[in-house]
């Protein structure tokens, strides 16, 4: 058994949060009763592709990526384009990978940054640090200690008898932290967290729970840097584990009676866009109305996916377009008065 252990102790909350999760996992499992449909899948797919690099500070909006994996043609950045490209390309492999082999690692790397850095599908040659302006936030381990590290933790996730939820947040940390690669680390921590937890439950290759991550990315930055300076990954751990658990909420009405399920699988098929237009209708709402007709709870979630790229595709117009903060603001269709 590897003798590597990274440093983590169990807390009450991740004892609930794991209890939880599980709960909201078999009655997911039961209301699909079957495989999740290809529409879903690729619906999802998209968001998280999309989600993961605008935490990396891609511009390019949901309808964009959409689009570009679509196979149309989108004005934009051409490494974002590529970007794009390159993520579905790897997360399309995801299946396919096993997630104890470094092998694998390089292979994915190759294909998330190929033609955008020269050291793709290779281990970095030279020290990396994480910067907040001009001040250190973290310093890797030196360059030459990367492939010993990154062995010593993919066998050490492969014999660890914690559970997988919990074993899979602190494999991200210490990913993190060991930052094997010059560029594209945080994708592809994101990506291998979610490879390891859809081996456990194969829902979890589908959940998107990069939207999450970015729309909590300042507490997900500080719990990565509680965790290095208290040298324990409980509070990362802890922080994706909400994650997990509000992202399961999201997109799935859990507890509803059977006479709503069918309604509600057919209706995780629309994109977000369409199913703002759809609960909108002709009628003129806050976004406090919007979120409880959708059946949201969580506001940057709600505008980072449907309001915001609505607006954008004007397809929905502000009513007092000159103060868009108004906390009287509502919206309606384009055309709709």
């Amino acid at each position: 058994m590897s003798e590597y252990k990274p440093p983590f102790h169990m807390t009450d909350i991740i004892t609930c949060l794991i209890a939880e999760i599980s709960e909201q996992v078999g009655r997911i499992t039961v209301l699909q009763s079957g495989s999740i449909s290809p529409q879903l899948r690729r619906g999802n797919r998209i968001r998280t592709i999309h989600s993961s690099l605008a935490i990396e500070h891609n511009s390019l909006s949901l309808e964009q990526v959409t689009a570009i994996l679509d196979g149309k043609r989108v004005l934009g950045n051409p490494n974002e384009i590529r970007e794009v490209q390159n993520a579905y390309e790897a997360y399309d492999l995801m299946m396919r990978l096993n997630p104890y082999s470094v092998k694998d690692l390089l292979k994915a790397h190759k294909l998330m940054m190929q033609g955008l850095v020269p050291e793709n599908g290779r281990f970095r040659s030279s020290g990396v640090g994480v910067f907040e302006g001009k001040r250190v936030v973290h310093m890797a381990p030196p360059a030459e200690f990367v492939p010993e590290h990154i062995n010593n933790l993919f066998e050490w996730y492969r014999v660890s008898e914690l559970h997988p939820l919990v074993k899979s947040a602190i494999f991200h940390y210490e990913f993190e932290f060991i930052h094997p690669f010059a560029d594209g680390n945080g994708r592809m921590g994101r990506m291998w967290h979610s490879l390891l937890l859809g081996t456990w439950k194969e829902l979890f290759f589908w959940l998107p729970i990069e939207e999450l991550i970015q729309s909590r990315q300042q507490e997900y930055y500080e719990a990565l840097g509680i965790a290095d300076k208290q040298a324990d990954s409980s509070v990362f751990v802890e922080l994706m584990l909400k994650i997990i658990r509000d992202s399961l909420k999201e997109i799935t009405v859990v507890g509803r009676g059977s006479d709503q399920d069918n309604d509600q699988v057919t209706d995780q098929d629309k994109t977000p866009t369409e199913r703002l237009l759809e609960v909108m209708g002709d009628d003129t709402l806050a976004a406090k109305e919007l979120m409880i007709r959708l059946g949201l709870s969580h506001r940057p979630t709600f505008r980072k996916n449907y309001l915001n790229p609505a607006l954008e595709s004007n397809l929905i117009e502000r009513t007092i377009p000159d103060k868009p903060n108004s906390r009287n603001q509502k919206y309606r269709r384009k055309n709709a008065r």
